[in-house]
């Protein structure tokens, strides 16, 4: 099934969605707000969904199941594009949560949320314009030492400590690496932190 067929699959039952709920016979005004609070809803999922899998799941079986090598360079194609993705749902979120909630009316919990969204928003960011771009170039500069010495095509481990043992050049670069490659899951995880302090605060709203 193409992409276009599930793009539209996805937008007709939306619709189907929208025709049945009571809101859609509601004023003008309420369905600009009911509108807001679903795409709030839908780039939040979005964002927490990616995240989470990327994170916990999807990155881990890659790891363990492909060549050193391959999963890297998949990585560095998926990255940019996942720290895109959850960047523009996080830019959104707080869009939708600020109309929703203007600042001089709000409560202090609800500040609290805009603040959450916006650290997670700024999360992503970094990591999509300064410490991914310097993670896959550093990668590749690593990646063809290795190939100099015959390893990287490993599958769930390495040879890589053993031999830059032997080699600084390797050694060095391990360790640059190392503390990128470090503050971009930093930056990560607590972006993924601040949307999972907002999916509580989502939560305790939903009356099931």
């Amino acid at each position: 099934m193409g992409w276009m067929t599930r793009f539209l699959g996805a937008v007709t039952f939306l619709a189907i969605g929208v025709l049945f709920s009571p809101e859609t016979f509601e004023s003008k005004s309420s369905k600009i707000t009911t509108f807001v609070k679903l795409t709030h809803l839908l780039c939040f999922s979005t964002a927490w969904g990616a995240a989470l899998w990327v994170t916990f799941i999807g990155g881990i079986i890659m790891f363990k199941n492909l060549p050193r090598h391959q999963f890297g360079n998949l990585q560095s194609k998926m990255f940019p594009a996942y720290f895109s993705v959850v960047g523009v749902c996080c830019a959104a979120s707080v869009a939708c949560f600020g109309y929703t909630h203007p600042l001089k009316s709000s409560s202090s919990s609800e500040k609290y949320q805009l603040g959450f969204l916006l650290s997670a928003f700024a999360f992503n960011l970094s990591n999509l314009l300064i410490f991914t771009p310097m993670t896959i170039e550093m990668m590749k500069q690593r990646h063809k030492v290795e190939r100099e010495s015959n390893i990287g095509e490993e599958v769930g481990w390495t040879k890589n400590q053993e031999v830059a043992k032997k080699n600084p050049k390797l050694a060095a670069m391990n360790k640059k690496f190392g503390m990128i490659h470090g503050l971009s899951s930093l930056a990560n995880i607590l972006a993924f932190g601040s949307l999972a302090m907002h999916s509580w605060y989502l939560a305790g709203k939903l009356n099931l």
